[in-house]
């Protein structure tokens, strides 16, 4: 049985989350996580090497269960602009549902060394795909425009979300961050559609 399937290693990550958001991750120690996870400081060690490997493994794991939950969402449907919507309206919707995940995500993981962001962008180009082939499926059926350049319009859709979800954060989370979805849809979407 590997350590991801333990309950343990599930706390500890929860509890990191948690420790994280609150005081910084340069500041989070983790004797700190320890104690919130309801484990010994030496159990941690079990599980993660340091504690830049438990913020790789927090983004990992949250990351992947974020972009899963966006793959089931958006295999709901056949058509690209509405792909598009959900996917724009279950990022909004995973981090407002997780406040204090967002603040890891969109402030904590900036700070971080080039190792750490090598391997954070490797967890995220599963989410690049994504994007990626609702924009290839749009271009092939006539939804979008055919001679869209792919990677700079994924660029575009990324940063735009990830722009919005951050200054929520920054804002304290004082408003609703869901109903800005369809605004953002629609900005994207006339960008992307085929006018003819």
């Amino acid at each position: 049985m590997n350590n991801k399937s333990k309950p343990k290693y599930k706390l500890i990550l929860d509890a990191a989350v948690e420790v994280i958001a609150e005081n910084g991750y340069h500041h989070s120690q983790v004797s700190k996580i320890a104690n919130i996870a309801g484990v010994a400081d030496g159990t941690i060690y079990l599980y993660f090497k340091n504690k830049e490997d438990i913020l790789i493994s927090l983004f990992q794991e949250k990351m992947g269960q974020f972009i899963g939950k966006i793959e089931e969402e958006i295999a709901q449907t056949d058509q690209a602009d509405e792909k598009l919507f959900r996917l724009i309206e279950m990022h909004f919707r995973q981090l407002s549902e997780d406040p204090l995940l967002a603040v890891v995500t969109q402030l904590e993981l900036r700070q971080s060394n080039k190792r750490l962001r090598l391997q954070i962008n490797e967890v995220l180009k599963r989410y690049l795909i994504v994007i990626d082939d609702i924009l290839k499926e749009g271009m092939e059926d006539g939804t979008f425009q055919s001679q869209l350049n792919v990677k700079l319009v994924r660029q575009v859709i990324f940063g735009t979300l990830d722009e919005v979800v951050t200054n929520w954060v920054m804002k304290d989370q004082r408003y609703d961050l869901i109903e800005q979805a369809k605004e953002v849809h629609h900005l994207i979407y006339n960008g992307l559609r085929n006018h003819s």
